[in-house]
């Protein structure tokens, strides 16, 4: 067998979950249980959620894009209303705004820390701003003190988009640990998982009460044959199976993230000063690295990011793409949103790209990885 063979036969996606051999056999106690909707699994991961949280309550979803829908719903804000959050990140930090019946507001983001710029985010503020919904970029996080003193000075909710930040920390405190609504998502690709899934943390009695309502149709239980419905709530509970999924993972969310913080530190080493690319904001110890992002320099290419991707996946390596501008998007452009108004976000979504980084990789992937990036682009340079 070849190189190219033998590359071929190992695939390297840019991301992959790993589920040990007790996970899988807790999700075949539960299948054997006959409870497989929400019980006590998922009562048992909210307690412990709750508990990696400090003590905050925590309720689950099946997706964090369900958990930002309720948390925006239970903080009353609607038609007429306004929030403020960054025009790069998944189309799900805004569409929630927008199917909630407010208006996005954009702003850039910082080129490397692909984080909310807050000296926009203060000048966006308007007579309709109710909230701020910035997003740890990559297990990044926001400046929290800077944040919150925004929105304390002008009287607004923050809800944190924290899907990549699970295990982050700001200044020695958990991110979902203190603050106000913060968001957190399960989905395969993130640092864990549930299958699909998400939880929120924080949140009023009155707040937590609501989330509750606007996850089960609204639907208030009295005694064993009492029922009322409240407001017409959706489905978006989550399951005993993705529970107990959930539960095994995070057991291990601590050594998945040094794991994840020793990969993205060989990166670092490998390229160094000199890398053909431009790596992202390195962070601190606090920096949990759900994905590594470097920027390629397409105007110093005779190639399209589309024929990079391609040249890597010849050599057996998976990349993604982590994201397009939003406010580029049909639906976006739809408001008034043009080419422009966002630079570093627009830059971001023509030249970023995903390299594999997930606990199951070895170094010696990361050196595969950086030798095949680094000849592909020396080889394009024009």
């Amino acid at each position: 067998m070849n190189d190219s063979n033998r590359q071929a036969a190992r695939f390297l996606p840019f991301t992959r979950p790993t589920i040990d051999e007790e996970t899988i056999a807790a999700v075949g106690e539960v299948l054997r249980s006959g409870w497989l909707a929400s019980g006590p699994k998922v009562a048992q991961l909210e307690a412990e959620l709750s508990a990696y949280c400090g003590g905050r309550p925590v309720r689950s979803q099946t997706s964090a894009t369900a958990g930002m829908e309720m948390a925006l719903l239970a903080c009353g804000i609607g038609p007429g209303d306004e929030v403020i959050t960054p025009a790069m990140s998944f189309v799900a930090t805004a569409n929630v705004i927008m199917r909630v019946g407010a208006r996005p507001v954009f702003v850039d983001v910082g080129l490397d820390s692909r984080n909310i710029d807050l000296e926009q985010t203060e000048a966006a503020i308007t007579s309709r701003t109710r909230a701020i919904m910035p997003v740890h970029f990559a297990g990044l996080p926001v400046d929290m003190e800077r944040l919150y003193a925004i929105a304390q000075k002008h009287k607004l909710r923050v809800i944190e988009d924290a899907a990549h930040a699970i295990g982050s920390m700001w200044r020695g405190r958990r991110i979902g640990s203190f603050g106000d609504l913060v968001c957190f998502s399960f989905h395969p690709n993130k640092n864990i998982t549930t299958i699909e899934g998400g939880a929120i943390s924080g949140g009023s009695p009155e707040e937590v009460k609501a989330i509750e309502l606007h996850r089960w149709h609204g639907q208030l239980k009295s005694g064993v044959d009492g029922f009322d419905t409240l407001l017409a709530g959706g489905k978006c509970n989550l399951s005993d199976v993705a529970a107990a999924v959930g539960l095994g993972q995070l057991r291990h969310l601590e050594e998945f993230n040094v794991k994840r913080r020793q990969l993205v530190a060989r990166y670092f080493e490998l390229w160094g000063g000199e890398a053909p690319l431009r790596l992202p904001e390195r962070g601190d110890a606090g920096h949990s690295w759900h994905v590594f992002t470097p920027l390629l320099p397409l105007p110093e290419l005779k190639l399209t990011r589309a024929e990079f991707i391609s040249g890597m996946r010849e050599r057996g390596i998976g990349v993604g793409v982590h994201y397009p501008a939003i406010h580029l998007f049909t639906a976006y452009r739809a408001l008034g949103y043009r080419e422009g108004q966002f630079p570093h976000a627009e830059r971001i979504g023509r030249e970023t790209v995903t390299l594999p980084l997930f606990p199951a990789m070895e170094l010696g992937d990361v050196e595969r990885v950086v030798a095949a990036a680094t000849d592909i682009l020396r080889g394009a340079r024009k």
